[in-house]
């Protein structure tokens, strides 16, 4: 099945309005997660609230046009303190939907309030049961599993609905049940599994087997749909692409030009396509960064972003992928920052990411299928 996507005409350049925008209230983290990739967490660099004028002055017109989101992802967000995080959001019409991406311990009654009288869609970051997050510590590196599921408390005694999305530094079979349970009894209504990626500040080595990824991914399939309650990220855009293909309607699945996805920097730096290289500086180059809001409109500095020098190289790694991957119409060419950070630069191909979360995931979902196939077909 796979095969089909090396034909697919998939995304050709860079789109000049994405469909969302990543904004960093601050780069400060309460927490100090071993596989986290962000190189100043420990440093609380708000910011301003001219840089939220500057993006809302583009994205306002664009959510006029139909559905547009903000997503508040630090850093903490929760660390810039209700007071500031309500300035930054101020600017913004009220169409604009807004998210926010937090560790939850910071999350209470007060909290909950704020998310409920702006209409903030919350998503979670926990890896499952207490034993899970051994990686996921305070600055003092105590556990921070307590204090996570005292927030997901406070947002379920206040109705609130929430996302989830789990970092796995060891996929294997039985993991996945486990993990697929854990998140029922949480009651997420959506959960995103993110295999661990070597990138940014963290070098930790994310090679693994093939046929145990594989069987991780076909195992997470087969508890799923035991109990479908969860609306499983990765898991329904495999099952999608694989009845696109059996019906001959994959290519219209990937858009007609990248997602630029804007990052937007504390201090109003622009980053595209990968939020992680945000922050990062390279002698080859540079900051990584489009241009700043502070400076030029957030719709001219991505009317121009295919100009900047790794844009180029990215999109020419893409076009490689596309002529040589067979898995090319499911992952559309993988994520520049994974290419950067696990390669050392853009117009390279296959990366221990692209085999964990993308090759391995759509073999796991057709192994579950082969495995469960009617009798006699």
């Amino acid at each position: 099945m796979a095969a089909r996507g090396r034909s697919m005409r998939g995304m050709r350049g860079l789109a000049t309005v994405p469909s969302y925008v990543v904004m960093q209230p601050t780069t400060l983290c309460n927490l100090d997660c071993a596989y986290c990739y962000l190189p100043f967490r420990a440093v609380d660099r708000r910011m301003p609230v001219a840089v939220a004028e500057a993006v809302a002055a583009s994205v306002n017109p664009w959510a006029a046009d139909g559905r547009f989101s903000v997503v508040w992802h630090g850093g903490e967000p929760l660390t810039a303190g209700r007071e500031h995080l309500a300035a930054l959001m101020a600017p913004f019409a009220p169409q604009v939907e807004h998210h926010v991406q937090t560790n939850a311990t910071l999350i209470d009654d007060a909290w909950c309030a704020f998310f409920a009288n702006r209409g903030m869609r919350v998503s979670i970051s926990v890896d499952g049961p207490r034993e899970r997050n051994g990686d996921r510590v305070t600055r003092a590196g105590r556990p921070a599993y307590d204090r996570i599921v005292r927030g997901v408390a406070a947002l379920r005694r206040h109705g609130l609905p929430f996302s989830a999305l789990a970092v796995v530094g060891d996929p294997a079979p039985g993991r996945a049940v486990e993990l697929y349970d854990y998140f029922l009894d949480l009651g997420c209504d959506v959960l995103g599994v993110n295999i661990e990626e070597t990138e940014g500040v963290n070098t930790r080595d994310n090679a693994h087997d093939a046929a145990t990824v594989t069987a991780f991914w076909a195992e997470l399939v087969a508890a799923w749909r035991r109990n479908p309650r969860i609306h499983l990220r990765e898991v329904e855009w495999s099952l999608r692409y694989a009845a696109a293909v059996l019906d001959d309607t994959a290519d219209g699945l990937l858009p007609g030009r990248l997602d630029p996805i804007p990052t937007v920097a504390h201090d109003g730096a622009v980053v595209v396509l990968s939020p992680e290289l945000a922050g990062f500086t390279d002698p080859r180059y540079g900051d990584f960064s489009s241009g700043n809001v502070l400076a030029t409109p957030l719709r001219t500095i991505l009317a121009g972003a295919a100009g900047t020098g790794w844009v180029g190289e990215f999109v020419a790694g893409v076009e490689a992928c596309r002529t040589t991957c067979p898995y090319f119409g499911f992952c559309g060419g993988g994520h520049a920052a994974n290419r950067y950070f696990e390669l050392g630069r853009f117009d390279v191909t296959e990366t221990e990411h692209c085999r964990n979360s993308k090759i391995r995931l759509l073999e796991g979902v057709l192994e579950h299928a082969r495995n469960h196939q009617a009798p006699g077909m």
